[in-house]
């Protein structure tokens, strides 16, 4: 996968940037060996570091650093949780959130998948609103307190609203004859879903610059998922 990181950039400052991240690629350097956004980066400007990850299969909204001073600045808002990260899920069925809010705890296994653990699981929060409803989907935006592994993809899936091809949590692929009206499949021809990972974009991000100005990063959706979002939105009824 030949990328080009600058086409990537979203937003930047003398401090900070933000790309758009793509699905299918790691955000930082993992035990595949493939290249990773990070490597990227720091090919683009040694000094960049990236100051949190996303899911492989996730795109969206990634922060770097320019320097260490910006690091800490970051990471303080992390900890803090006064940065605001804003996602768009994709999900199985017909959902009707306002401001409705999961804080089921998370424990991460060591097949690289978490379950839910009164007794042993991490405190967790994430808030959910519907955005669209579709025949038989809708689109919501999350937005996590708390940065658990796969925390919005299970939070959902336990409000039985699995995103949509996340198999791990539920979710179903989504296959265009299910939606169009007299689709018709070539001779031959196998049927493939309309989108090949996890429904999940991280569209937004908000966070303090080093003057301590408010920064919204929007980052739109890929190829992949704007595709999918013409056809639920054509086929609505």
């Amino acid at each position: 996968m030949k990328i080009d990181f600058q086409s990537l950039v979203v937003f930047q400052d003398n401090d900070f940037l933000v790309i758009n991240k793509p699905a299918h690629i790691s955000s930082t350097e993992d035990r595949t060996g493939d290249i990773d956004l990070q490597t990227l980066a720091k090919r683009h400007d040694p000094h960049l570091f990236a100051c949190h990850r996303l899911d492989k299969e996730t795109s969206g909204c990634l922060l770097f650093a320019k320097n260490e001073e910006a690091y800490r600045h970051a990471s303080i808002q992390f900890e803090k949780r006064t940065l605001e990260k804003i996602y768009h899920a994709f999900s199985n069925g017909i959902h009707e959130f306002k401001n409705e809010v999961s804080t089921l705890p998370i424990l991460p296994l060591k097949k690289g998948m978490v379950i839910i653990d009164q007794a042993q699981g991490k405190d967790s929060k994430t808030s959910f609103n519907t955005l669209e409803i579709y025949k038989g989907h809708t689109l919501i935006e999350c937005r996590p307190k708390t940065g658990r592994m796969h925390q919005i993809r299970i939070h959902l899936s336990k409000k039985d609203a699995p995103i949509i091809n996340d198999e791990l949590y539920g979710g179903k692929p989504l296959f265009l004859s299910e939606i169009k009206k007299k689709y018709k499949l070539g001779r031959d021809q196998d049927e493939q879903p309309l989108v090949k990972r996890v429904a999940l974009h991280a569209y937004a991000l908000e966070f303090f610059d080093m003057q301590n100005k408010k920064v919204e990063a929007i980052a739109h959706y890929p190829k992949d998922l704007r595709v999918l979002h013409k056809q639920l939105t054509a086929n609505k009824y």
